[in-house]
């Protein structure tokens, strides 16, 4: 039984975990569970698979979450601190962080420290932070398991590979709800439009980084800390029927990929169960219903967010978590319909331009660029 810790439970990777849990009893147990807001759901997730803790963030939550669990044995903790201290205790084997955004950095780095292995659905830890968090894993013996699909794809074609070099690795993008559109069509989409990706159910702040692409760039920058590749080692095609998850290109020139329908759950349960393919009723994927499986060029003119991504990664230091914070801001606002679509890359190309660059970057400084990257990118919205 591996014993489960799920920071960010309620949301669109967390509910498809407890999926694979409730699935696969034999395998999981359920430890913690925690949540930002969605007291409801949190309660609900607790009756059910009875954990022995669960954190909600909010503070002006932890009364209602405490009273509907008073007759319990479930322990109730509140605050961004409980966060770090729950994914230490010993009962814990393995930590799924599942929260959106920068909020999931400091979790992750004090399950690391507790020598926790991790299963990563938080991107943003990697961009922000990408060599401090892998020097930490090799420094106290932590796999990182990648759960995005793409990720999880190149990590499987990667088992019984290690002694073999990479050549290059290839990311595949569905090119988003608005692929093919020029910017003049971009400047008039709607959050509404933009909500709706064609292939993937996902929470609305990575459905529309995957509209703009910017999903994809967080992904790049991932891919170069997970696997250790040199910036010229990554490339990104479109691939619309999301089939294709990625490849890998070895250096006799032979390419791996790892193939299948798009559904989460697939890389979710490889990367709790791993080494172990656990069976499933997943839906399967027959090559019939797919007669055609298309690539092409990403756009990176129109969608210039994977460009910034790219440019992000190129210069280094602190710049992927200018980046992030000044992304996450524009997100927000986008999502508020304060700013529009195309406005979202202005505004990540101004903060990348005026935050102070820091070449090695410490855990305060990335603290600091996160906070004054989201006061500029906030100051812009103002104007």
């Amino acid at each position: 039984m591996k014993r489960i810790a799920i920071l960010g439970s309620t949301g669109s990777i967390g509910t498809q975990a407890l999926d694979v849990i409730r699935a696969n009893p034999e395998s999981f147990e359920l430890e913690v569970i925690t949540a930002h807001s969605n007291a409801e759901l949190l309660i609900q997730q607790a009756l059910e698979f009875r954990p022995n803790t669960i954190v909600i963030s909010r503070e002006d939550l932890y009364e209602q979450v405490q009273q509907a669990l008073q007759h319990e044995d479930i322990k109730v903790y509140t605050g961004s601190k409980a966060l770090c201290s729950v994914v230490e205790m010993g009962t814990v084997d393995m930590v799924l962080t599942a929260m959106v955004g920068y909020a999931g950095l400091l979790p992750t780095i004090h399950a690391i420290k507790a020598g926790k292995q991790i299963a990563l659905a938080n991107k943003e830890t990697l961009v922000v932070a990408g060599k401090l968090i892998t020097d930490l894993a090799k420094q106290y013996g932590v796999n990182i398991y990648p759960v995005d699909s793409e990720h999880s794809a190149i990590f499987q074609c990667l088992v019984g590979e290690f002694h073999n070099p990479i050549e290059k690795i290839i990311l595949t993008a569905s090119g988003g709800p608005f692929r093919g559109k020029s910017a003049a069509e971009l400047a008039q989409v709607t959050k509404a439009q933009a909500l709706k990706h064609p292939n993937w159910d996902m929470g609305a702040k990575i459905t529309i980084d995957s509209a703009s692409l910017m999903n994809k760039g967080l992904e790049v920058i991932e891919a170069k800390w997970l696997f250790g590749l040199r910036n010229n080692q990554i490339e990104v095609v479109v691939h619309p029927q999301s089939i294709v998850h990625s490849l890998v290109q070895f250096e006799d020139g032979s390419i791996k990929a790892q193939l299948g329908l798009p559904d989460m759950k697939l890389p979710i349960q490889y990367a709790l169960g791993y080494p172990e393919r656990l069976k499933s009723d997943f839906p399967r994927f027959s090559f019939l219903d797919y007669p055609q499986l298309t690539f092409e060029q990403p756009d990176m003119k129109t969608f210039r967010n994977l460009q910034l991504a790219f440019d992000a990664m190129e210069r280094g230091g602190n710049m992927a978590c200018i980046l992030n914070a000044a992304n996450e801001v524009a997100v927000s606002a986008f999502l508020r319909d304060e700013v529009g679509f195309l406005q979202m890359s202005d505004i990540l190309e101004s903060c990348m331009a005026k935050v102070a660059y820091i070449a090695n970057p410490s855990y305060e400084d990335y603290v600091t660029t996160d906070r004054e990257a989201r006061a500029y990118a906030s100051a812009l919205l103002n104007k």
